[in-house]
């Protein structure tokens, strides 16, 4: 079954959520939102080659992470996971590489996370966020707090 690179922003709720359940939970009922390397964003960035595609739709990922803190110290933190392509459907709405994940996505299919070095206000934040494999869970879940 092809596979499908989703970037999934979390919040200090989903992290956890992650941690003690061992899934991203998603489905029907309650879909999650993730960006990917989409079609639509194929057509909007011809020539752009896989990777730079990718890095598209992880900063897309980024920026809604921005959303997702319960505070303001929050670091923004990014999951990459490998999802069945079935549990991926596209959206017509803004940007053009969300969807959303309607199955949830294990712990294993987790290969990464990516987190801001520190969180400054006032300042802007990097473009770039601090690599984590999925190993290094509690490393994460220890940023915040």
């Amino acid at each position: 079954m092809p596979v499908v690179r989703v970037y999934v922003p979390l919040g200090r709720s989903g992290l956890e959520e992650l941690a003690g359940t061992g899934a991203l939970a998603a489905g029907p009922g309650s879909p999650r939102t993730a960006y990917a390397v989409t079609s639509r964003l194929e057509r909007m960035a011809p020539g752009l080659d896989v990777e730079d595609l990718e890095y598209a739709a992880f900063s897309d990922a980024v920026t809604a992470a921005a959303e997702l803190r319960a505070v303001p110290s929050d670091r923004r933190l990014v999951a990459s996971a490998d999802a069945d392509a079935s549990w991926v459907a596209p959206r017509e709405d803004a940007p053009v590489s969300k969807v959303v994940l309607t199955a949830p996505v294990p712990l294993a299919r987790v290969a990464s996370f990516h987190i801001d070095d520190e969180v400054t206000s006032g300042v802007e934040e990097a473009d770039e966020l601090l690599w984590y494999d999925v190993t290094e869970l509690d490393d994460v879940r220890g940023f915040f707090g």
